[in-house]
């Protein structure tokens, strides 16, 4: 990627700097790996993990505010 805003901390890379694709599969990843990590992860792990989930779920949401809502899904009426 040369994209100027591409920042790579510990954590990762900055989700702004990821791609669309790029930024739906690192959160598949995340979601993949979530029940491994609570359950045999280090605490140290579990942050980073809860951590880089917000961060790039934040920024799903900034790109997406619109998003479809499947009705089906809610458990009451929002």
């Amino acid at each position: 990627m040369s994209d100027e805003r591409l920042t790579i901390s510990e954590t990762g890379i900055d989700p702004a700097g990821l791609g669309d694709d790029d930024l739906f599969r690192e959160l598949a990843s995340l979601h993949r790996t979530r029940l491994d990590t609570l359950r045999y992860g280090p605490d140290a792990a579990l942050d980073n993990h809860l951590r880089r989930t917000a961060e790039l779920e934040t920024e799903y949401m900034a790109r997406n505010p619109g998003r479809e809502v499947d009705r089906h899904r809610l458990t009451q009426d929002f």
